[in-house]
């Protein structure tokens, strides 16, 4: 089982690595990985089961921040219809992106990162990403609102970004162009990723 102690933090030289392509069919042990990374999510957004093992609530993990340097996401937060999408993803990529901006008014947090980090996070207001499934399926997303930014979010893991490093230095709070959208945050969705 993933925990808190299981997740690397800022300043590990894997967060800044460039993952590898999973290679297809993905090996049982890659599986297994992708699977504990999902229940993490699970389990983290259970407030007894957080509550008793520690965790930090996310709604998605990536293989980099486990300290494995491969293609592979986890994610479990709801869509723009607020229907749940709860996933296991190897080599994710996005495939085409929008015009328009977004940010997440409240900003957004990293499990990798135990401090706060003010500014905004300019991200792609909607996206399409094609992967892999767990199940070995090849699919094809199009995503917008809060679940394009987590997507992007850890998408960036697998790139060695993290996400403050988007966040303009000489102006945190500058708002992104051309126009954007400002995503407030529901109960289903989690703070950190």
């Amino acid at each position: 089982m993933i925990t808190m102690d299981s997740i690397i933090r800022e300043g590990h030289p894997t967060l800044r690595k460039t993952a590898e392509k999973v290679a297809m069919p993905p090996t049982e042990e890659e599986k297994e990985v992708l699977r504990s990374m999902l229940e993490y999510l699970i389990n983290s957004q259970d407030p007894e089961t957080a509550e008793k093992f520690g965790l930090r609530p996310g709604v998605g993990l990536a293989a980099p921040q486990i300290n494995v340097s491969k293609r592979m996401i986890a994610v479990r937060t709801t869509d723009h219809k607020e229907e749940l999408l709860e996933l296991g993803l190897f080599n994710p990529k996005i495939v085409s992106h929008s015009e328009e901006t977004t940010y997440l008014e409240s900003g957004e947090g990293c499990l990798s990162v135990d401090r706060m980090v003010e500014g905004e996070v300019p991200r792609y207001a909607r996206i399409k990403v094609k992967a892999t499934t767990l199940e070995g399926k090849e699919i094809t997303l199009r995503l917008k609102g809060f679940a394009a930014i987590v997507f992007q979010h850890e998408i960036d893991h697998l790139n060695g970004i993290m996400f403050y490093d988007r966040i303009d230095k000489s102006d945190p709070y500058k708002e992104p162009l051309p126009p954007k959208e400002v995503i407030k945050i529901s109960k289903f969705h989690g703070p950190a990723s």
